[in-house]
């Protein structure tokens, strides 16, 4: 009985999270292994769980789920040599679909045995209609075994009457709405699967004479792979020991990519559309700086999610750059249970001010998103607390007023701070100086695009900063959210 992961750490609950990482590997000795590190590169994309599903000539398919770090599961040599073959898939999660409460059996990779052999699936996104295809999935007699909405696709599968495992999840993942990058495994092939506006993000590499699915290209340079090139939207290749096959199963349509995996989700290290995700976000503090500018002693990063943005805006100011806040990188999750007491203390069990460099000074605060406010005062309060003269939020996203529906960990609604206030009471409920968010033209100008957002036809999906969603989130209108009105 594998044991139930505690509760995630109780301060890292004021920023979005991504739900999911996911990676395959085909052609090479002991591929779980290679999938084990490239879900270890992959871990800020999902921290709650792993699981690894491998497929080996002689022995067949084998599996391992655990809740917690890869680097606490997946590194045990015991539990690896029960996971052999040239073929694996891995996935890390937060929940979603599948509820807060970790549950192992919602802890994807999803394995189901077909009349043509074995597969497994691996989802990173959301499906906006999975409760209306749940239903009808269960009323024509479908046994589900999680809450994961990943799972519907694997339903689908086995209802499709396509006679290869590739063109059945064709035929399922038409049926399916909303964000999905997918990694899939049969005995002899790896899959990969982008939804056709390509919300979520997945890349192919090659590792000698085997190939390599992943959600980020940081996770290819941990084991040595090159990056061939991005999985197009709309795209899914079949790779086997012959090479690769490119489909194009879907409609074409003008692509939508998460604006926000530009601003936070992937590491500074990844490379997204051919630009450095590190020179995005310096960027967009040169654009945030060419905005808002404002007289001050320091720039700060709140770390470290709001590092490069800050050094972006103390180039283009002029202001120096500190490190004023100190980030204790050996802070767990589950460091300490979550007494009042303990609650009390709020950020500073994960960061401490710099005394120091902040004493007596103007301090200019970046960070890279306001979700619902409450970590932002008590940085401001530990800032002031250090003896700062003055406090001034710059923040690298716009506000973000709206849920993401398509994969992200967002708040409900009425939770936003953004959602029910304007920037100016913002400020006053956070009790700053002043605060400033980078406008969405400015952040789409950070991302390459000159001329901003193309207002008639955004270039990216950016429905949490505008309300504009590109895939009707069905199941949520059903239940009662209403959409932006029409302006």
């Amino acid at each position: 009985m594998s044991k139930q992961m505690p509760p995630a750490h109780p301060f890292d609950d004021d920023k979005l999270h991504e739900e999911c990482g996911i990676f395959g590997v085909i052609g090479v000795t002991d591929a779980a292994n290679f999938v084990a590190l490239g879900l270890h590169a992959l871990q800020h994309r999902g921290q709650e769980a792993g699981g690894i599903v491998c497929h080996h000539p002689d022995h067949g398919f084998n599996h391992a789920r655990r809740f917690g770090y890869v680097r606490d599961n997946f590194t045990k040599q015991s539990l690896m040599e029960t996971l052999p073959g040239p073929l694996s898939i891995g996935h890390v999660r937060y929940s979603t679909a599948g509820g807060k409460a970790p549950v192992i059996r919602d802890v994807q990779p999803f394995f189901g045995e077909f009349a043509m052999g074995g597969a497994a699936i691996a989802h990173n996104g959301n499906i906006t209609n999975a409760d209306a295809l749940r239903r009808e999935l269960i009323e024509r007699g479908s046994i589900f075994q999680s809450n994961s909405d990943s799972e519907c696709i694997i339903h689908l599968m086995a209802r499709s009457l396509q006679r290869t495992i590739p063109d059945r999840m064709e035929d399922a993942l038409r049926r399916v709405e909303g964000a999905f990058s997918v990694v899939a495994m049969t005995r002899t092939k790896l899959i990969g699967v982008r939804d056709p506006l390509g919300v979520r993000p997945l890349v192919l590499g090659q590792l000698g004479d085997g190939w390599v699915l992943s959600s980020e290209t940081c996770a290819l340079d941990i084991i040595g792979a090159a990056f061939v090139r991005e999985i197009e939207p709309g795209e899914m290749v079949v790779i086997t020991d012959k090479g690769v096959e490119s489909r194009r199963p879907f409609k074409p349509l003008s692509p939508r990519f998460c604006i926000f995996e530009h601003v936070y989700f992937s590491r500074p290290d990844s490379i997204i559309g051919g630009r450095s995700v590190y020179e995005t976000r310096r960027q967009i503090g040169i654009e945030l700086a060419r905005e808002a500018p404002v007289e001050a002693d320091i720039v700060c990063p709140v770390p470290d999610s709001g590092t490069p943005a800050a050094i972006g805006y103390s180039h283009e100011s002029g202001i120096p750059y500190a490190m004023g806040i100190i980030r204790n990188q050996y802070m767990g999750r589950t460091f300490i249970e979550p007494t009042e007491q303990i609650r009390n203390m709020g950020v500073r069990l994960k960061l401490n001010v710099n005394r120091a460099l902040i004493k007596d000074k103007r301090v200019i605060l970046v960070d890279d998103s306001v979700v619902r406010g409450t970590t932002s005062r008590k940085i401001k309060e530990m800032i002031l607390d250090a003896g700062a003269k003055e406090v001034h939020f710059r923040i690298a996203s716009p506000p973000t007023a709206w849920p993401c529906f398509y994969g992200v960990d967002t708040p409900q609604r009425e939770k936003l701070l953004a959602a029910t206030m304007s920037e100016d009471e913002m400020r006053d409920h956070l009790a700053v100086d002043s605060l400033k968010f980078i406008t969405l033209d400015g952040l789409y100008r950070a991302v390459g695009e000159a001329s901003g957002r193309n207002a008639k036809c955004p270039q990216y999906c950016d429905a949490c900063f505008s309300g504009e969603y590109p895939v009707a989130p069905s199941d949520q209108i059903e239940k009662g959210f209403e959409l932006k009105a029409a302006e």
